[in-house]
């Protein structure tokens, strides 16, 4: 017969993994009598687990969601916390997603009803990938506010800052009116995926800058996102953009319709009836400066400043090239120009 503490313990993870339990099956499984499993579960429920008996010919047992998770007291960030890290756990290529997702099941039964709403609300997708750098921090109070609007289908008011917008530039921010789809994990960010209502077309919004607005607007009837897996969606549209280490903003003087179809990695959104806002992300900024002049239009750097210098850099070149910069080396007349 195992002892008593490894006995309890297994016992405690027979409770969780149905809802009842006949005492006959409990003692089979245990190889012990019934009378041991009543005693080892008076014992539990001395510790604190909601241990009720099921009437029935046999009799049994059910574990109950408690006021408390005795001998684990989370309090409700970090409830939240647990929820999020083993919905996510299959992004970390360790192979742990069915693992983690049991453990979720586990942990959930034991907690009070409060907790077990707001987990059962986080609903994410976590997209694996090979390589990426650790992104910014999403706000978990704004986590948990997107997620209640992903969960109940309510549309979404909320401030969206550029990409490298300086803080006090109220141009280059934007609210938006999107019906939410997902959350997404890629390359240790957060991403919303919705429906952009003014824009008519699907987006994918950083969460660490997203600033939502209360109240949330109407319920609406979820949309099928382009392939039906949100997955390939969002892996399809971020192939090789978060994986290169040169990344940079324009205002493009084209439709973003139009600069969408001959774009294979970046993202284009609208920015005006023949303006769009395109970043884009390359090897070096050399690269990403001869990338943007693949559009053959106008467009304004919005930064880094590394990308303004390339760009700068690259039109003195050009200009040399043509022969419209300065005079070529070598050719100096020494007289003054006349």
């Amino acid at each position: 017969m195992p002892k008593t503490s490894a006995r309890l313990l297994a016992l405690l993870s027979l409770l969780q993994t149905r809802r009842d339990w006949p005492g006959a099956a409990l003692a089979e499984r245990l190889e012990v009598s019934p009378r041991t499993v009543r005693r080892d579960v008076d014992r539990l429920r001395e510790l604190g687990y909601p241990i009720a008996a099921v009437k029935g010919p046999e009799g049994g047992y059910r574990l109950d969601p408690g006021a408390r998770l005795p001998p684990l007291l989370f309090d409700d960030d970090q409830a939240v916390a647990l929820a999020v890290a083993l919905r996510t756990a299959a992004a970390t290529g360790a192979g742990i997603g069915e693992a983690a997702a049991r453990a979720l099941t586990t942990v959930r039964q034991v907690m009070p009803a409060r907790l077990r709403h707001r987990v059962d609300a986080l609903r994410v997708t976590a997209v694996e990938r090979t390589s990426g750098r650790p992104g910014p921090q999403a706000d978990p109070r704004v986590l948990m506010a997107l997620s209640a609007a992903v969960q109940a289908s309510e549309v979404l008011r909320f401030d969206h800052s550029a990409a490298y917008a300086p803080p006090a530039d109220d141009a280059a921010a934007g609210t938006r009116r999107v019906e939410p789809h997902h959350l997404v994990t890629w390359g240790g960010r957060w991403y919303l995926v919705g429906w952009d209502l003014d824009r008519a077309d699907w987006r994918t919004f950083r969460v660490d800058r997203i600033t939502p607005r209360t109240p949330t607007g109407p319920r609406f009837t979820p949309r099928e996102v382009p392939g039906e897996d949100v997955a390939a969606f969002v892996a399809a549209r971020f192939q090789g953009f978060d994986t290169q280490p040169c990344r940079g903003e324009v205002i493009l003087h084209l439709p973003a319709a139009e600069v969408s179809r001959y774009l294979a990695e970046g993202v284009v959104e609208e920015a005006g009836p023949d303006r769009c806002r395109l970043v884009l992300s390359s090897w070096s900024w050399a690269g990403l400066a001869a990338a943007v002049g693949r559009f053959d239009a106008d467009f304004e750097v919005v930064g880094p400043q590394e990308f303004r210098d390339a760009v700068a850099h690259l039109a003195r070149r050009y200009a040399d090239a043509a022969g419209e910069g300065a005079a070529p080396q070598g050719d100096h007349t020494g007289g003054s120009p006349g």
